[in-house]
C-alpha cells in the first residue's frame, strides 16, 4: 500500500512539473533576430538597463526574463529556427518576437505571415534595421537603399561624436549611444508617425518603404524602465 502511494505521489509530481513547463512564464521574452550584431546588441542594451534597475532588489517581482538570439540567416529560415528554439526552451515564453529586415529577400511578406500564424510577434524593417536606428535622430520617409541608411547614420554618428565617428554594426553599447538626447523615445515617436499610413489589411510590408514595427517591441520593454 505504501509503495502504491509513493507511485501515485510521483505521478502527481510529474504531472505538476509538466503543467508548470507548459504554462507561459509571466514577463518572459524570446527575441530572435536575423542580424548577428546590431540587433542583438541593441536589445541586450535594453536588457542590461532593466537588470541594472532591478539591482538585486527582491521586492521587484516583474523583472522580465529576456533571452536573445542573433542568428544571421534569411527571413524564412529565421521562423524555422525560432520554432526550434521554442521547442528546446526550458520555459514557455509568453512573448516571442522575431526581428528581421527586408533587404533583398523575396520571402519577406511570407515570413511575416508564417510567423504571425504561429503566434510570434514580428518586428520588421523595410529596408533594414538601420532605418529604425536612424529614427533615433530624425524623421525620414524617403525610400532609400539600406546602404544609404548606413551613410546617413555615418553622418549622425559624426555629428554627435558617437563611437568612432561613424556607424558600425558591432558597437556593444549601441542602445545607449543612440539614446543620446532621448533618442529612443524620439525613434518610437518617429516610427509611429511613419506607420500611421500603413494599412496591414491592404498593404504588404515589402511595399511600404521605408517602414518599421520595431517600436512595438521596444515599447514592451520601456514599461520596465519607467518609475
Amino acid at each position: 500500500m505504501g509503495q502504491d502511494n509513493l507511485f501515485k505521489k510521483r505521478r502527481q509530481e510529474r504531472k505538476k512539473r509538466k503543467y508548470e513547463f507548459q504554462s507561459p512564464k509571466a514577463d518572459s521574452f524570446l527575441i530572435v533576430t536575423e542580424g548577428e550584431r546590431t540587433e542583438p546588441l541593441y536589445f541586450k542594451g535594453i536588457q542590461k538597463l532593466i537588470q541594472e534597475k532591478a539591482g538585486g532588489r527582491i521586492d521587484i517581482v516583474d523583472v522580465p526574463v529576456v533571452d536573445i538570439y542573433g542568428e544571421g540567416c534569411s527571413t524564412g529560415k529565421l521562423i524555422e529556427i525560432t520554432q526550434q528554439i521554442v521547442k528546446r526552451a526550458k520555459i514557455n515564453y509568453l512573448n516571442i518576437w522575431v526581428v528581421f529586415d527586408k533587404d533583398d529577400f523575396g520571402d519577406f511578406d511570407q515570413a511575416i505571415e508564417e510567423g504571425t500564424e504561429k503566434g510570434y510577434k514580428i518586428a520588421w524593417s523595410n529596408q533594414s534595421f538601420e532605418y529604425w536606428i536612424y529614427l533615433h535622430f530624425n524623421y525620414n520617409d524617403s525610400a532609400l537603399h539600406r546602404d544609404d541608411w548606413k551613410k546617413k547614420l555615418d553622418e549622425m554618428f559624426k555629428l554627435y561624436h558617437l563611437g568612432e565617428g561613424r556607424y558600425k554594426k558591432n558597437y556593444e553599447n549601441i542602445y545607449n549611444m543612440v539614446n543620446v538626447h532621448d533618442g529612443v523615445n524620439c525613434a518610437i515617436k518617429n516610427a509611429k508617425r511613419r506607420m500611421e499610413g500603413f494599412d496591414e489589411k491592404r498593404m504588404k510590408p515589402s511595399a511600404y518603404d521605408p517602414g518599421t514595427t520595431v517600436y512595438k517591441l521596444v515599447e514592451e520593454f520601456k514599461k520596465y524602465l519607467t518609475d
